[in-house]
């Protein structure tokens, strides 16, 4: 008994005194409670048929030495030699909180044994005190980021549903490593310190907890709890407006588009985006563009005005008052734009004016009609005269003939000397004229 006692000082003395050969790097392992935790020890060449141990404390009783090599499995323990990659593998079971703690692989040999200290952590399986709590829309998509430490920079990130930490990173729906999954997507910023997560599509189902995760390479990853409410589109008192509306523009011009929204969204930020499809839209309303928008509160709606209107801007838009609010929460407008047309002048003539126009046309038509009648009337008539007169004075070529009817069917025909015949010729015109209305 004496001896035995004297090993067991010689043998926590050399442990102490560090002694141990192999004991130059620490191991680190690390479980949840109620799950498993496995212990990797690797060993030199030429000790693959030594016998290898685990043991907690200083390894100095029986009770200190928890498994070894020549049982496979005791109580929550198990043990496994790999003689190829010469690494012994411990397995612990059902952990707890008392678990935690510093924990020895050995190898015996003759001698002095070699052993490699281990550290374990054991940590809760539920996240977690607090939570970031946040709120969207069905059909709609919400987004939340994930703060983390400087030192974790180039650590896989990663994010699950529920609160169980031991089997988020095994059931991960997105990581650093494959960024887009589905409706999931996860952007690491790594310049802020963070990672954004980003979920498409959403229904009531994508309600709950969530955790983004960090991978750390020795002990418990780093999480986050989130909690993720997506409320349904039904439309009630003081929700948004429901209202799909058509509208037309002319190339060039300017257009106005209405968008109501409730009330109590007076605060919100408003939008015009266009697409096919509201969930990938494009937002439409940037400095210098030519769409502006103009909130009116009194009217609890905000004017879409469009200038210079290009046949490009025909299409679907959407405009609302919360770019996460639901299809019922969004006013669609399909907006047509036809080409710019020039229209003739058209003039509109009254029929008075046609009939006056018309009268003035036949009035002169037989007024010259009438004159060219007498003219030649008068001519025949003044040759016959100058036949029937043999005897002229060298006056005879400044003559001139000058008939009138006066009123009646035969005219009468002065001779007269050059003056005069120029004064009775006006006379002539005057009298035609006269005569010309006495037929009218």
């Amino acid at each position: 008994m004496r001896m035995w006692s004297l090993q067991n000082l010689l043998f926590t003395l050399c442990i102490v005194l560090s002694c141990v050969t192999s004991a130059v790097q620490v191991i680190h392992s690390s479980g949840y409670e109620g799950r498993e935790a496995n212990v990797s020890c690797s060993y030199g060449e030429g000790y693959e048929s030594y016998q290898k141990y685990f043991c907690k404390n200083d390894c100095g009783n029986d009770d200190d030495v928890l498994i070894t090599t020549k049982e496979t499995k005791k109580g929550r323990y198990s043990i496994y030699d790999d003689k190829g990659r010469r690494v012994f593998t411990t397995t612990i079971s059902d952990l707890s909180l008392t678990d935690a703690g510093k924990y020895w692989c050995g190898v015996s040999r003759s001698g002095k044994d070699i052993y490699t200290e281990v550290r374990l952590e054991v940590g809760q399986d539920t996240c977690c005190g607090q939570s970031t709590k946040v709120q969207s829309y069905e059909t709609g998509s919400v987004s939340f980021s994930c703060p983390y430490k400087s030192q974790y920079q180039e650590n896989l990130k990663y994010i699950c549903r529920g609160n169980q930490l031991s089997t988020c990173l095994q059931q991960a729906l997105v990581t650093s490593d494959r960024q887009q999954n589905g409706q999931f997507r996860l952007t690491d910023e790594k310049e802020s310190r963070k990672f954004t997560v980003t979920i498409t599509n959403l229904t009531q189902r994508d309600s709950g907890s969530y955790l983004c995760g960090v991978r750390r390479n020795t002990g418990l990853d780093v999480f986050l709890a989130v909690e993720v409410e997506v409320k349904g589109c039904s439309v009630g008192v003081g929700e948004c407006c429901v209202k799909t509306s058509k509208l037309s523009g002319t190339v060039g011009r300017q257009v106005n588009m209405q968008c109501p929204y409730p009330p109590q969204h007076r605060g919100n930020r408003k939008f015009l985006c266009k697409g096919d499809h509201r969930n990938n839209c494009t937002n439409m309303v940037t400095n210098g563009s030519r769409f502006t928008l103009q909130d009116d509160v009194a009217s609890s709606s905000f004017l879409v005005m469009i200038t210079e209107l290009k046949a490009g801007d025909a299409g679907t838009y959407w405009c609302g008052s919360d770019s996460q609010c639901c299809a019922n929460n969004y006013t669609k407008i399909q907006l047509s734009v036809d080409a710019a047309h020039f229209h003739p002048v058209v003039f509109i003539v009254s029929p008075i004016l046609i009939l006056i126009i018309i009268l003035g046309i036949v009035y002169r038509c037989k007024y010259h009609k009438v004159t060219r009648t007498e003219v030649t009337m008068d001519r025949n008539r003044t040759k016959s005269a100058e036949e029937e007169d043999d005897v002229q004075d060298d006056y005879e070529n400044q003559d001139v003939v000058v008939c009138s009817k006066h009123g009646t069917s035969k005219p009468q025909c002065s001779y007269n000397n050059h003056d005069d015949a120029v004064e009775d010729q006006q006379d002539s015109v005057y009298q035609n004229l006269s005569t010309t209305e006495d037929i009218y």
